[in-house]
Protein backbone atom coordinates (compact mmCIF):
# COMPACT_ATOMS: atom_id res chain seq x y z
CA UNK A 1 0.00 0.00 0.00
CA UNK A 2 1.36 3.20 -0.87
CA UNK A 3 2.09 5.44 2.11
CA UNK A 4 0.74 8.89 2.01
CA UNK A 5 2.10 12.24 4.23
CA UNK A 6 1.37 15.24 2.75
CA UNK A 7 -2.10 16.27 2.10
CA UNK A 8 -3.28 16.41 -1.57
CA UNK A 9 -5.02 14.61 -4.55
CA UNK A 10 -3.68 11.06 -5.48
CA UNK A 11 -4.40 8.81 -8.39
CA UNK A 12 -3.81 5.44 -8.44
CA UNK A 13 -4.47 2.51 -10.70
CA UNK A 14 -6.23 -0.82 -10.30
CA UNK A 15 -7.94 -3.55 -12.12
CA UNK A 16 -11.50 -4.89 -11.78
CA UNK A 17 -10.57 -7.93 -13.91
CA UNK A 18 -9.28 -11.40 -12.52
CA UNK A 19 -5.70 -12.43 -14.18
CA UNK A 20 -5.84 -14.01 -17.13
CA UNK A 21 -4.76 -17.64 -18.14
CA UNK A 22 -3.38 -17.87 -22.04
CA UNK A 23 -3.34 -21.14 -23.64
CA UNK A 24 -0.10 -23.04 -24.45
CA UNK A 25 1.32 -23.29 -27.54
CA UNK A 26 0.64 -27.14 -28.49
CA UNK A 27 2.06 -26.60 -32.44
CA UNK A 28 5.72 -26.57 -32.08
CA UNK A 29 7.39 -29.84 -32.49
CA UNK A 30 10.90 -31.16 -31.88
CA UNK A 31 13.06 -33.99 -34.03
CA UNK A 32 15.99 -35.61 -32.19
CA UNK A 33 18.43 -37.80 -34.47
CA UNK A 34 21.78 -37.51 -37.12
CA UNK A 35 22.20 -34.73 -39.53
CA UNK A 36 24.61 -34.08 -41.98
CA UNK A 37 25.89 -30.87 -39.93
CA UNK A 38 24.72 -28.41 -37.62
CA UNK A 39 24.97 -28.18 -33.54
CA UNK A 40 24.88 -29.87 -30.91
CA UNK A 41 25.08 -30.66 -27.21
CA UNK A 42 23.27 -26.96 -26.78
CA UNK A 43 20.00 -24.89 -27.35
CA UNK A 44 18.84 -26.29 -31.23
CA UNK A 45 17.42 -22.76 -33.21
CA UNK A 46 14.18 -22.48 -33.96
CA UNK A 47 13.23 -23.46 -37.27
CA UNK A 48 10.25 -22.12 -39.25
CA UNK A 49 10.88 -23.39 -42.99
CA UNK A 50 13.02 -26.31 -44.77
CA UNK A 51 15.33 -23.31 -45.94
CA UNK A 52 16.14 -23.01 -41.89
CA UNK A 53 16.79 -26.50 -41.66
CA UNK A 54 19.02 -26.66 -44.91
CA UNK A 55 20.94 -23.52 -43.60
CA UNK A 56 21.58 -24.93 -39.95
CA UNK A 57 21.86 -29.00 -40.40
CA UNK A 58 22.78 -29.45 -43.79
CA UNK A 59 20.73 -31.23 -47.25
CA UNK A 60 19.08 -34.51 -46.80
CA UNK A 61 22.21 -36.32 -49.05
CA UNK A 62 22.39 -39.32 -47.40
CA UNK A 63 24.20 -40.26 -44.02
CA UNK A 64 28.10 -40.41 -44.62
CA UNK A 65 27.54 -44.52 -42.31
CA UNK A 66 29.13 -47.33 -43.96
CA UNK A 67 25.81 -49.21 -43.99
CA UNK A 68 23.66 -50.41 -46.29
CA UNK A 69 22.06 -47.79 -48.29
CA UNK A 70 18.65 -48.26 -46.14
CA UNK A 71 20.15 -47.33 -42.87
CA UNK A 72 22.51 -44.62 -43.60
CA UNK A 73 19.38 -42.57 -45.16
CA UNK A 74 18.88 -39.21 -43.76
CA UNK A 75 15.37 -39.63 -41.84
CA UNK A 76 15.54 -36.65 -39.92
CA UNK A 77 16.14 -34.07 -42.75
CA UNK A 78 13.24 -35.70 -45.00
CA UNK A 79 10.84 -35.74 -41.85
CA UNK A 80 11.15 -31.92 -41.89
CA UNK A 81 10.63 -31.72 -45.15
CA UNK A 82 7.35 -33.83 -44.03
CA UNK A 83 6.71 -31.75 -41.40
CA UNK A 84 6.15 -27.85 -43.03
CA UNK A 85 4.69 -29.84 -46.11
CA UNK A 86 1.90 -31.29 -43.80
CA UNK A 87 1.31 -27.49 -41.94
CA UNK A 88 3.64 -27.32 -39.58
CA UNK A 89 5.41 -24.14 -38.37
CA UNK A 90 8.07 -24.38 -35.97
CA UNK A 91 10.47 -27.05 -35.25
CA UNK A 92 13.58 -27.73 -33.12
CA UNK A 93 16.11 -30.33 -34.39
CA UNK A 94 18.26 -31.57 -31.96
CA UNK A 95 21.03 -33.23 -33.36
CA UNK A 96 22.82 -36.09 -32.03
CA UNK A 97 26.40 -35.88 -31.40
CA UNK A 98 28.34 -36.72 -34.37
CA UNK A 99 31.53 -39.64 -34.48
CA UNK A 100 34.46 -41.08 -36.75
CA UNK A 101 33.69 -44.24 -36.30
CA UNK A 102 30.85 -43.70 -39.33
CA UNK A 103 28.31 -45.65 -37.25
CA UNK A 104 24.67 -44.56 -36.27
CA UNK A 105 24.46 -42.83 -32.84
CA UNK A 106 24.04 -44.21 -29.69
CA UNK A 107 21.32 -44.80 -27.71
CA UNK A 108 23.34 -42.42 -25.03
CA UNK A 109 23.75 -40.17 -27.79
CA UNK A 110 20.04 -39.60 -28.39
CA UNK A 111 19.84 -39.08 -24.52
CA UNK A 112 22.78 -36.05 -24.67
CA UNK A 113 20.41 -34.67 -27.27
CA UNK A 114 17.27 -35.00 -25.44
CA UNK A 115 18.78 -32.78 -22.67
CA UNK A 116 19.08 -30.05 -24.94
CA UNK A 117 15.26 -29.94 -25.47
CA UNK A 118 14.58 -29.71 -21.66
CA UNK A 119 14.62 -25.79 -21.37
CA UNK A 120 12.20 -25.37 -24.00
CA UNK A 121 8.90 -25.35 -22.99
CA UNK A 122 6.92 -24.39 -25.80
CA UNK A 123 7.70 -28.02 -27.47
CA UNK A 124 4.75 -30.57 -27.01
CA UNK A 125 5.57 -32.85 -29.34
CA UNK A 126 8.60 -35.00 -30.22
CA UNK A 127 9.87 -37.64 -32.69
CA UNK A 128 12.66 -39.36 -33.36
CA UNK A 129 12.49 -40.17 -37.41
CA UNK A 130 14.58 -43.12 -38.33
CA UNK A 131 15.32 -44.35 -34.87
CA UNK A 132 13.36 -47.67 -35.48
CA UNK A 133 15.40 -48.48 -38.96
CA UNK A 134 17.47 -49.73 -36.86
CA UNK A 135 14.78 -52.84 -34.86
CA UNK A 136 16.36 -55.65 -37.21
CA UNK A 137 20.22 -54.61 -36.94
CA UNK A 138 20.51 -53.58 -33.01
CA UNK A 139 17.10 -53.99 -31.19
CA UNK A 140 18.75 -53.42 -28.51
CA UNK A 141 19.55 -50.09 -29.07
CA UNK A 142 16.27 -49.38 -30.92
CA UNK A 143 14.72 -50.40 -27.49
CA UNK A 144 16.34 -48.35 -25.73
CA UNK A 145 16.20 -45.29 -27.19
CA UNK A 146 12.51 -45.72 -27.51
CA UNK A 147 12.16 -46.07 -23.84
CA UNK A 148 14.48 -42.73 -23.60
CA UNK A 149 11.81 -41.06 -25.35
CA UNK A 150 8.48 -42.55 -23.71
CA UNK A 151 10.54 -41.66 -20.31
CA UNK A 152 10.97 -37.87 -21.59
CA UNK A 153 7.22 -36.81 -22.89
CA UNK A 154 6.07 -38.82 -19.49
CA UNK A 155 7.95 -36.29 -17.36
CA UNK A 156 5.67 -34.22 -15.23
CA UNK A 157 5.20 -30.76 -15.56
CA UNK A 158 6.39 -31.36 -19.19
CA UNK A 159 2.86 -31.92 -21.26
CA UNK A 160 4.72 -33.46 -23.86
CA UNK A 161 3.27 -35.93 -26.29
CA UNK A 162 5.62 -38.37 -28.54
CA UNK A 163 4.90 -39.91 -32.11
CA UNK A 164 6.64 -43.10 -32.42
CA UNK A 165 7.28 -45.13 -35.62
CA UNK A 166 7.33 -48.80 -35.74
CA UNK A 167 10.44 -50.60 -37.57
CA UNK A 168 10.05 -50.70 -41.43
CA UNK A 169 8.57 -53.59 -43.03
CA UNK A 170 6.56 -54.76 -40.24
CA UNK A 171 3.75 -57.63 -41.20
CA UNK A 172 0.45 -57.27 -39.17
CA UNK A 173 1.13 -59.26 -36.57
CA UNK A 174 4.75 -58.08 -36.15
CA UNK A 175 3.31 -54.82 -35.37
CA UNK A 176 1.09 -56.26 -33.02
CA UNK A 177 4.43 -57.64 -31.36
CA UNK A 178 5.86 -54.02 -31.59
CA UNK A 179 2.52 -52.82 -29.47
CA UNK A 180 2.19 -55.27 -26.85
CA UNK A 181 5.29 -53.99 -25.13
CA UNK A 182 4.00 -50.37 -24.95
CA UNK A 183 2.03 -48.80 -22.75
CA UNK A 184 1.91 -44.73 -22.39
CA UNK A 185 -1.17 -42.33 -22.18
CA UNK A 186 1.79 -39.43 -23.47
CA UNK A 187 2.31 -41.57 -27.01
CA UNK A 188 0.60 -43.22 -30.05
CA UNK A 189 1.96 -45.23 -32.87
CA UNK A 190 1.74 -45.00 -36.52
CA UNK A 191 1.62 -47.72 -39.03
CA UNK A 192 2.82 -48.63 -42.24
CA UNK A 193 5.71 -46.65 -43.21
CA UNK A 194 4.60 -43.78 -45.86
CA UNK A 195 6.41 -44.03 -49.34
CA UNK A 196 7.12 -40.85 -51.31
CA UNK A 197 9.43 -39.71 -54.25
CA UNK A 198 12.90 -39.76 -53.21
CA UNK A 199 14.33 -36.29 -54.06
CA UNK A 200 18.12 -37.64 -54.63
CA UNK A 201 16.75 -39.51 -57.14
CA UNK A 202 19.02 -39.04 -60.60
CA UNK A 203 22.02 -37.83 -58.39
CA UNK A 204 23.26 -41.69 -58.40
CA UNK A 205 22.07 -44.80 -59.91
CA UNK A 206 22.13 -46.28 -56.33
CA UNK A 207 19.68 -43.59 -55.28
CA UNK A 208 15.59 -45.37 -56.15
CA UNK A 209 12.86 -43.76 -57.61
CA UNK A 210 11.03 -44.05 -54.12
CA UNK A 211 11.98 -44.51 -50.52
CA UNK A 212 10.20 -45.34 -47.77
CA UNK A 213 9.97 -42.43 -44.58
CA UNK A 214 8.71 -42.63 -40.94
CA UNK A 215 5.39 -41.43 -40.73
CA UNK A 216 6.27 -39.15 -37.55
CA UNK A 217 7.18 -36.29 -39.53
CA UNK A 218 3.98 -35.98 -41.30
CA UNK A 219 2.25 -36.47 -38.28
CA UNK A 220 3.56 -33.46 -36.25
CA UNK A 221 3.17 -31.11 -39.35
CA UNK A 222 -0.75 -32.66 -39.38
CA UNK A 223 -1.74 -32.32 -34.96
CA UNK A 224 0.29 -28.18 -35.46
CA UNK A 225 -1.89 -28.02 -38.97
CA UNK A 226 -5.40 -29.20 -36.95
CA UNK A 227 -4.12 -27.52 -33.80
CA UNK A 228 -4.20 -24.55 -35.34
CA UNK A 229 -7.44 -24.83 -37.70
CA UNK A 230 -9.49 -26.67 -35.04
CA UNK A 231 -8.22 -26.12 -31.97
CA UNK A 232 -6.37 -29.39 -29.90
CA UNK A 233 -9.51 -30.65 -29.16
CA UNK A 234 -10.10 -32.18 -32.36
CA UNK A 235 -8.65 -35.74 -33.56
CA UNK A 236 -5.86 -35.16 -35.96
CA UNK A 237 -7.48 -37.93 -38.35
CA UNK A 238 -8.94 -38.13 -41.39
CA UNK A 239 -7.04 -35.54 -43.07
CA UNK A 240 -4.72 -36.35 -46.17
CA UNK A 241 -0.77 -36.60 -45.88
CA UNK A 242 0.62 -34.44 -47.96
CA UNK A 243 3.46 -35.51 -50.39
CA UNK A 244 2.91 -38.96 -49.62
CA UNK A 245 2.57 -41.33 -52.73
CA UNK A 246 0.79 -43.96 -50.37
CA UNK A 247 1.34 -46.23 -47.18
CA UNK A 248 4.51 -49.40 -47.45
CA UNK A 249 1.99 -51.67 -46.87
CA UNK A 250 -1.55 -51.84 -47.79
CA UNK A 251 -4.23 -52.39 -45.36
CA UNK A 252 -7.80 -53.26 -45.77
CA UNK A 253 -10.90 -52.83 -43.01
CA UNK A 254 -10.13 -56.31 -42.13
CA UNK A 255 -6.45 -55.79 -40.46
CA UNK A 256 -7.71 -52.27 -39.13
CA UNK A 257 -10.00 -54.30 -36.89
CA UNK A 258 -7.39 -56.33 -35.70
CA UNK A 259 -5.19 -52.86 -35.24
CA UNK A 260 -7.28 -50.34 -33.92
CA UNK A 261 -8.61 -51.80 -30.68
CA UNK A 262 -4.77 -52.49 -30.32
CA UNK A 263 -4.44 -48.83 -30.12
CA UNK A 264 -2.19 -48.83 -33.69
CA UNK A 265 -2.95 -46.43 -35.66
CA UNK A 266 -3.49 -46.79 -39.36
CA UNK A 267 -2.34 -45.39 -42.36
CA UNK A 268 -4.66 -46.22 -45.25
CA UNK A 269 -5.62 -45.61 -48.66
CA UNK A 270 -9.15 -44.68 -49.77
CA UNK A 271 -10.55 -44.71 -53.24
CA UNK A 272 -11.71 -41.28 -54.47
CA UNK A 273 -10.38 -39.61 -51.10
CA UNK A 274 -6.74 -40.52 -51.27
CA UNK A 275 -3.59 -41.28 -48.90
CA UNK A 276 -5.31 -40.18 -44.86
CA UNK A 277 -4.91 -40.58 -41.24
CA UNK A 278 -7.88 -43.45 -39.97
CA UNK A 279 -6.69 -43.66 -36.56
CA UNK A 280 -6.65 -41.27 -33.00
CA UNK A 281 -5.53 -43.33 -29.80
CA UNK A 282 -2.77 -43.44 -27.41
CA UNK A 283 -0.75 -46.55 -26.50
CA UNK A 284 -2.34 -46.07 -22.94
CA UNK A 285 -4.11 -49.56 -21.40
CA UNK A 286 -5.95 -46.95 -19.57
CA UNK A 287 -9.32 -46.55 -21.42
CA UNK A 288 -10.00 -42.96 -19.69
CA UNK A 289 -7.26 -41.82 -21.71
CA UNK A 290 -8.06 -44.29 -25.02
CA UNK A 291 -8.03 -40.88 -27.15
CA UNK A 292 -5.03 -39.15 -28.28
CA UNK A 293 -6.53 -35.69 -28.46
CA UNK A 294 -8.34 -36.34 -25.19
CA UNK A 295 -4.67 -36.59 -23.85
CA UNK A 296 -3.42 -34.12 -25.76
CA UNK A 297 -5.98 -31.51 -24.43
CA UNK A 298 -5.60 -32.11 -20.97
CA UNK A 299 -1.94 -31.52 -21.78
CA UNK A 300 -2.76 -28.69 -22.58
CA UNK A 301 -5.23 -27.50 -20.46
CA UNK A 302 -3.01 -28.44 -17.46
CA UNK A 303 -0.21 -26.72 -19.27
CA UNK A 304 -2.11 -23.53 -19.49
CA UNK A 305 -3.01 -23.61 -16.30
CA UNK A 306 -0.04 -24.49 -14.20
CA UNK A 307 2.12 -21.48 -16.61
CA UNK A 308 -0.86 -19.11 -16.21
CA UNK A 309 -1.52 -19.28 -12.02
CA UNK A 310 2.33 -19.17 -11.17
CA UNK A 311 1.43 -15.71 -9.71
CA UNK A 312 -0.89 -17.66 -6.90
CA UNK A 313 2.83 -18.72 -5.20
CA UNK A 314 3.50 -17.02 -1.30
CA UNK A 315 0.19 -14.71 -1.67
CA UNK A 316 -2.08 -14.81 1.43
CA UNK A 317 -3.81 -18.36 1.55
CA UNK A 318 -7.58 -16.80 2.19
CA UNK A 319 -10.85 -16.27 0.76
CA UNK A 320 -9.48 -13.13 -1.39
CA UNK A 321 -7.17 -15.23 -3.15
CA UNK A 322 -9.20 -18.34 -3.49
CA UNK A 323 -11.91 -16.51 -5.20
CA UNK A 324 -9.23 -14.58 -8.11
CA UNK A 325 -8.15 -17.92 -8.36
CA UNK A 326 -11.40 -19.16 -9.29
CA UNK A 327 -12.41 -16.34 -11.35
CA UNK A 328 -9.03 -16.90 -13.37
CA UNK A 329 -9.69 -20.84 -14.38
CA UNK A 330 -13.32 -19.96 -15.08
CA UNK A 331 -12.96 -17.39 -17.29
CA UNK A 332 -10.20 -19.55 -19.14
CA UNK A 333 -12.51 -22.55 -19.10
CA UNK A 334 -15.52 -20.62 -20.45
CA UNK A 335 -13.42 -19.49 -23.68
CA UNK A 336 -12.72 -23.05 -23.93
CA UNK A 337 -16.00 -24.19 -23.70
CA UNK A 338 -17.17 -20.82 -26.45
CA UNK A 339 -14.63 -22.10 -28.90
CA UNK A 340 -16.04 -25.70 -29.15
CA UNK A 341 -13.59 -27.67 -27.10
CA UNK A 342 -15.92 -28.94 -23.79
CA UNK A 343 -18.98 -30.71 -23.74
CA UNK A 344 -22.51 -29.31 -22.73
CA UNK A 345 -24.96 -26.67 -23.57
CA UNK A 346 -24.24 -24.09 -21.02
CA UNK A 347 -21.07 -23.69 -18.88
CA UNK A 348 -22.71 -25.24 -15.85
CA UNK A 349 -22.73 -28.78 -17.61
CA UNK A 350 -18.97 -28.13 -18.97
CA UNK A 351 -16.66 -27.33 -15.97
CA UNK A 352 -16.55 -26.61 -12.28
CA UNK A 353 -13.56 -24.84 -9.99
CA UNK A 354 -13.86 -25.51 -6.58
CA UNK A 355 -11.40 -24.05 -4.12
CA UNK A 356 -12.87 -22.86 -0.73
CA UNK A 357 -12.74 -24.61 2.66
CA UNK A 358 -14.41 -28.06 1.14
CA UNK A 359 -11.17 -28.39 -0.48
CA UNK A 360 -8.87 -27.54 2.12
CA UNK A 361 -8.72 -28.60 5.46
CA UNK A 362 -6.72 -26.42 8.37
CA UNK A 363 -4.08 -29.26 8.03
CA UNK A 364 -3.67 -27.76 4.05
CA UNK A 365 -3.68 -24.63 5.11
CA UNK A 366 -0.65 -24.70 8.28
CA UNK A 367 1.45 -26.63 5.50
CA UNK A 368 0.97 -23.63 3.05
CA UNK A 369 -1.43 -25.79 0.42
CA UNK A 370 -3.92 -24.25 -1.49
CA UNK A 371 -6.25 -27.35 -3.78
CA UNK A 372 -7.95 -26.30 -6.22
CA UNK A 373 -10.74 -29.17 -7.82
CA UNK A 374 -11.72 -28.66 -11.55
CA UNK A 375 -13.86 -30.89 -13.25
CA UNK A 376 -13.93 -30.25 -17.16
CA UNK A 377 -16.06 -32.39 -19.87
CA UNK A 378 -14.01 -33.09 -22.64
CA UNK A 379 -15.21 -34.37 -25.61
CA UNK A 380 -14.40 -37.34 -27.68
CA UNK A 381 -13.88 -38.09 -31.53
CA UNK A 382 -16.66 -39.70 -33.24
CA UNK A 383 -14.63 -43.10 -34.04
CA UNK A 384 -17.77 -45.24 -35.03
CA UNK A 385 -19.98 -43.24 -36.76
CA UNK A 386 -23.76 -45.30 -37.32
CA UNK A 387 -26.31 -44.39 -39.26
CA UNK A 388 -29.96 -46.72 -38.34
CA UNK A 389 -32.10 -46.96 -41.56
CA UNK A 390 -35.22 -48.55 -41.32
CA UNK A 391 -38.25 -48.74 -43.62
CA UNK A 392 -41.15 -46.04 -43.54
CA UNK A 393 -44.31 -45.53 -45.24
CA UNK A 394 -45.46 -41.94 -46.46
CA UNK A 395 -49.22 -42.81 -44.83
CA UNK A 396 -47.80 -43.89 -41.57
CA UNK A 397 -48.92 -41.99 -38.15
CA UNK A 398 -46.10 -40.40 -37.06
Amino acid sequence: MPEYLAPGVFVEETSFQARSIEGISTGTAAFVGPTRKGPSGKRPPLLTSPADFLHHYGSCSDLPYSMAPELKRNHVAHAVQAFFANGGRRLYVARTRPNRTRTPPTPADYAAALETLRPLEEVSTLAAPGYSARWATDGAAWADIQTQFLTFAQQSGTYRFAVLDPPPGLSVDEVRSVRSKLDSSQAALYYPWVTVPNPLAGTSARQPRTINLPPSGFLCGIYAASDLQRGVSKAPANVPLLGALGPETALNLAQQEVLNPEGINCLRMFEGRGFLVWGARTLSSDPQWKYLNLRRYFNYLEGSIDRGTQWVAFEPNGEVLWANVRRTIEDFLLNEWQNGGLLGSKPEEAYFVTCDRSTMTQADLDQGRLICLIGVAPLRPAEFVIFRIGQWTADRSS
